[in-house]
């Protein structure tokens, strides 16, 4: 990574408080993140991307209030140029996530490693 390099906004969007801190504990020390912000449900997120304006947002697909589903499809609609990484553990991957309606850029298994999930942020960005 050089020093011209843009270091990124990251969102992360789960409703489940474990992952939320581990992931932004996790991302945080990345060179190429300068900040991380968490977020519990889709209505939510939509909110703070209108007002933190990330780079990529880590969305997990199955919350309460509004899902990943929803919420990328909201998020894409207002914001195009923010990326989305779904981050979630929905049987069948980026196909299945897509056919169900999420407006993805990138998809993550949570069964997967931290190296991953920030490969995939590094990749749509």
């Amino acid at each position: 990574m050089t020093s011209s390099t843009k270091t990124l906004r990251v969102l992360v969007v789960d409703d489940h408080e474990l992952t939320r801190c581990t992931l932004q504990l996790a991302l945080s020390l990345q060179a190429c993140i300068a900040s991380v912000e968490v977020a519990i449900n889709g209505k939510e997120a939509i909110d703070k991307v209108r007002k933190l304006e990330p780079d990529v947002v880590v969305m997990d697909l199955h919350m309460p209030v509004m899902d990943g589903w929803a919420a990328s499809s909201e998020i894409k609609n207002q914001y195009p140029h923010v990326k989305i990484v779904a981050y979630s553990a929905a049987e069948g991957g980026k196909m299945q996530a897509i056919s169900n309606g999420a407006n993805i850029d990138a998809f993550c298994d949570k069964g997967a490693c931290t190296r991953s999930l920030l490969e995939a942020i590094k990749s749509v960005s």
